[in-house]
């Protein structure tokens, strides 16, 4: 690798291994500066390279990238690097500009640093080799690993953490999916036009560029309003919310308790709305919901065939290993919430414990229970798809999710943000974090934040003070 007096203000990023594991399009997002790749990395990804799991197949993908990116150079001279530009981008702007990647292709062993423990230090010894060789250039190093930014920053080196996977910069940006309409909001409606339609209320209102697709409002006070955007533009519609809290409009014997789970329910009977995401803490009521709203659709409405349910199976401790059984009996002891909504939502109170029992068969004969590990090139035709813990999923494990859905289907997200048990991923990486975020513009998808506990006083301070 040589320097140039006109590249002094690029930098160079020098990747750890787990973020290439992490996104493997990582090498296309440093825009116009250089990406160098030590040995050990090229080595730690070699090694990682089987088996089906995920980090599995996002080495298998980066190794791909490595040989499009020679193959297109023409030759084996890779003193100068290779011109990082990805196919897409190519197509698109042939004049963009682009950084340079670089391998390690000599021993730079200078540091004082044990090169032969640990991967961590050669990786260490390589950036400090870097920062020495090349005074007038910033050299960074990337990585995920908490402890390695440490070390770095203690031996003087740049240490960032990858950014790019983030949906957001900070999680108080994500949408929530609820608004508070200002308390003249009614006064200053000109020329409003209103319409009944299948027993719903309809507005026509005054532009609001701040306003989203099934967004839920609400009004306090005197003019007391729950409404929902139906259309955004020039002339926005909204819709009066139905409301569940009363025995008349229980679902499937469940009352909304608070404003937040009433407008879930909204979202949850919508049959224009595909795809819902509910974050909320514990006990605010999101599989309780979600379960009594799908059985409410597929029992009594006949609108699917069936109910499918799934998480991410990532223990909160130690794992308990290998569990008998077919798909459905290895996945009962995750789902655990599962079982304890479904024994409230069967708890009928008529015919006694015949009519209970029979009400819990028909209710277990239209829930399956199905594991992530299945799901890729299965197709959802007329089910109501419910994703819990969906928190612990990746972008790419929650797209490969939402692309089964078939003709007819419903898709639901649930999960806390707060409560992320897998490695590397964090509130703003989360799948449902991207999830939420890149849906809202979508005229088919709604999401609420539950904030107010319902499960018990014990809960909802446990979750307050602990």
């Amino acid at each position: 690798m040589t320097a140039s007096t006109s590249q002094d203000s690029l930098r160079i990023y020098v990747l750890d291994t787990n973020v290439l594991m992490h996104d493997p399009t990582a090498l296309y997002r440093f825009e116009e500066h250089d990406v160098y790749l030590p040995m050990i990395v090229l080595e730690e990804l070699d090694a990682a390279k089987k088996g089906m799991s995920e980090v599995a197949r996002n080495v298998r993908q980066v190794s791909r990238f490595l040989d499009e990116l020679m193959r297109r150079t023409g030759n084996h001279d890779l003193t100068d690097g290779l011109e990082l530009r990805h196919p897409e981008d190519i197509e698109l702007d042939a004049n963009k500009s682009s950084g340079r990647l670089w391998f390690q292709t000599s021993d730079l062993s200078k540091s004082g640093l044990s090169r032969k423990e640990k991967p961590d230090n050669q990786i260490l010894s390589t950036a400090l080799e870097l920062k020495n060789a090349f005074a007038e250039r910033e050299v960074v190093l990337v990585s995920k690993d908490i402890n390695l930014r440490i070390k770095a920053t203690v031996l003087g080196i740049v240490a960032e953490d990858y950014h790019n996977d983030r949906a957001l910069d900070d999680l108080s940006l994500l949408y929530s999916g609820v608004s508070e309409l200002p308390s003249d909001f009614w006064d200053h409606q000109d020329r409003l036009e209103s319409w009944t339609e299948a027993g719903d209320t309809f507005y026509r209102t005054a532009a609001n560029d701040q306003w989203y697709p099934n967004q839920c409002l609400y009004l306090d006070g005197q003019g007391q309003t729950e409404a929902l955007v139906q259309s955004v533009g020039d002339s926005p519609v909204i819709r009066v919310a139905q409301d569940y809290r009363s025995n008349g409009r229980s679902v499937w014997g469940i009352m909304a308790r608070n404003r937040e789970q009433n407008f879930a329910l909204n979202l949850l009977l919508d049959p224009n709305i595909d795809f819902v995401t509910l974050l909320g803490t514990a006990g605010t009521g999101k599989t309780l919901l979600t379960l009594a709203a799908g059985l409410q659709l597929t029992l009594e409405d006949k609108q699917y065939n069936e109910i499918i349910m799934t998480r991410a199976t990532v223990p909160v401790g130690d794992d308990i290993g290998f569990l008998p059984g077919t798909e459905e009996e290895k996945m009962t002891p995750w789902m655990g919430a599962l079982s304890d909504n479904l024994e409230v939502l069967t708890e009928t109170g008529e015919g006694g414990d015949w009519g209970r029992a029979a009400t819990s068969d028909l209710v277990s004969s239209r829930v399956k229970v199905r594991s992530l590990n299945f799901m890729r090139g299965r197709t959802f035709l007329n089910r109501y798809v419910i994703i819990d813990e969906a928190q612990n999923l990746t972008p790419k494990q929650m797209k490969t999710l939402l692309t089964r859905a078939g003709p007819g289907t419903k898709m639901v997200c649930l999960g806390n943000v707060e409560q992320i048990d897998t490695p590397y991923l964090t509130e703003t990486t989360s799948g449902l974090t991207f999830a939420v975020d890149r849906f809202k513009q979508w005229q088919h998808a709604g999401h609420i934040t539950l904030r107010r506990g319902e499960r018990s006083r014990l809960a909802d301070y446990a979750s307050e003070n602990l």
